[in-house]
């Protein structure tokens, strides 16, 4: 791990690099380095297809792209959505625990603050080979290109709920009580802002929780101002270079869309401005910080980012990412499925059955929010299928259904119940249960790490086709999110890809494009040839 810079104050000022930290350089022509940036350009070869009469004529292509890095990380603040909830206190607690390196007793003895189940800051990719060995060169992700360290990240947000994130951490259940109360006393010092409250949008049985919200039961233009200003003053009072902000409160029902209401950027603030009862509190937060250039991370599956809000952000060159944390039973069913299809099997059918006792659970009891959190389920291997023409015709799917009921016993102990029913060779068929039992939060708050340290990245990143003078940011979209997130988002007319194995590679090749590094490559060649 790399250590931190630190001012006088002992505050972090961004990521540096030491002969004791994993590092590397690329030696080619083709990148370049100063104090500021890491400079790169790249060949892009990918593979067009004509079809004529139904024959493929394939056409290799190269597009040489320059693409040039930001070194210094600087101060990063988040914010989140639902702070006080089970996956803020989660988060918030983890983040502190590892800031101090704690150790805490168990019924299974000591534990000691880590960061597992985050893909930036546990996993690790091939780098290259050894010229001497041959063997592969594994380093951290979190090296292939500075990173924002979770535990320098300043922490707030708001909460339809008051409590103190001391409080609420009881009230979650979530951590054990050794480690609870070794960070209560700065839970208790982090108080969420009040949040913007329209009961509408989410179960009626929430009610009893909202006891910190702004004035107003429906959108308007005074609601997003003053999250503008939140956004501000935080930034301000702590000396931040940017802020993020996710969404990790209740899943919302799904907005309807409506010509002349959500679908431009234009209507959509005027149906701000005139209390439109079919704009949601997040599509709010989401355009109070395309407003503030504060990157927004919608980690609930319901349809935040409506036309409207896409339009504006990219009128803005705000950066989005969503839908829906991709955390167990999802992410389990995305690379299952990656696999069988891929192997030639066919499945034929998919029954998912949920059952968890905390507050996500208590609010997808009511049937409209389970119905956002169902189409997000349930899309996840829609890809998948319709990439195998050989195993399923034009417009044959497996059935797919998805259950989750609400059973307050378990707590955050969700069980997930999964059956996957394949026809093979001959006419026979495989049938394979999985039993998954997920703590909800300690899955989610890894995932929200993630999804903040990449999209913070990624606001670093320029690019621009060979030749041209002037740099681009990345589309506002941020799709190389998608490996985090059940329901990914893309920019509008481009393909969703939801195969967890593409869409880890389109993540690190793209950090490797940034450095002038080929793709990762397993042929292995150099063995198999000799």
């Amino acid at each position: 791990m790399a250590p931190h810079a630190t001012d006088a104050q002992g505050q972090a000022t961004g990521m540096i690099f030491t002969e004791s930290a994993p590092r590397f350089t690329v030696q080619s022509p083709n990148v370049t380095y100063n104090d500021e940036t890491v400079t790169s350009k790249y060949t892009y070869r990918t593979t067009d297809i004509n079809v004529t009469d139904g024959k493929f004529v394939a056409t290799p292509k190269e597009t040489i792209y320059d693409f040039k890095t930001e070194l210094k990380v600087g101060k990063v603040g988040l914010m989140l959505v639902g702070l006080g909830g089970n996956n803020g206190t989660t988060v918030t607690a983890g983040i502190l625990a590892n800031k101090r390196n704690l150790t805490w007793d168990t019924r299974e003895g000591p534990r000691a603050a880590n960061y597992y189940g985050s893909v930036a800051m546990s996993s690790t990719v091939k780098l290259g080979t050894d010229s001497k060995t041959g063997k592969d060169v594994n380093i951290p992700l979190q090296s292939l290109l500075p990173m924002v360290h979770p535990n320098d990240l300043v922490i707030g947000g708001w909460d339809i709920s008051g409590m103190d994130l001391a409080a609420a951490a009881d009230r979650a259940k979530v951590l054990e009580p050794s480690l609870k109360s070794l960070v209560r006393k700065d839970l208790a010092a982090i108080k969420p802002l009040p949040s913007i409250y329209y009961p509408d949008f989410i179960a009626a049985n929430q009610s009893d929780r909202a006891d910190n919200v702004l004035e107003g039961t429906k959108a308007c233009n005074e609601h997003v101002e003053r999250l503008r200003a939140d956004i501000r003053e935080f930034k301000s009072s702590n000396g931040l270079d940017k802020v993020i902000v996710l969404w990790t409160a209740n899943t919302e029902r799904y907005a309807d869309i409506i010509p002349g209401i959500n679908d431009t950027a234009d209507n959509l603030l005027k149906a701000i401005a005139d209390g439109h009862e079919e704009v949601s509190p997040s599509t709010v937060f989401a355009v109070a910080c395309i407003l503030e250039n504060a990157p927004f991370i919608n980690g609930s599956p319901q349809n935040t980012f409506v036309p409207g809000c896409i339009d504006l952000a990219e009128k803005h060159g705000a950066f989005l990412g969503g839908d829906d944390f991709k955390s167990g039973q999802t992410k389990m069913k995305s690379a299952l499925v990656d696999f069988l299809i891929n192997a030639g099997i066919k499945l034929t059918s998919i029954a998912s059955y949920n059952h968890l006792g905390n507050n996500d659970g208590k609010n997808l009891s009511s049937q409209k929010q389970f119905r956002s959190k169902e189409i997000s389920k349930s899309n996840v291997v829609d890809d998948m299928v319709a990439a195998n023409s050989v195993l399923y015709k034009e417009g044959e799917h497996p059935d797919h259904t998805v259950v989750i009921k609400y059973m307050p016993a378990v707590g955050d102990n969700k069980r997930a119940l999964d059956e996957y029913y394949a026809e093979i060779f001959l006419g026979g068929h495989q049938t394979i249960s999985i039993f998954n039992v997920c703590e909800d939060s300690l899955l989610a708050a890894p995932l929200i790490i993630d999804l903040v340290v990449i999209a913070e990245l990624m606001t670093r990143i320029q690019w621009r086709s060979n030749g041209e003078q002037d740099w681009k940011s990345f589309h506002s979209v941020l799709s190389v999110l998608s490996y985090m997130l059940k329901a990914p988002l893309t920019p509008p007319g481009t393909p969703v890809v939801n195969a967890l194995a593409k869409q880890r590679s389109a993540l690190i090749n793209i950090m490797r494009a940034c450095v002038g590094l080929e793709p990762e490559n397993d042929m292995t060649l150099e063995h198999k040839l000799f």
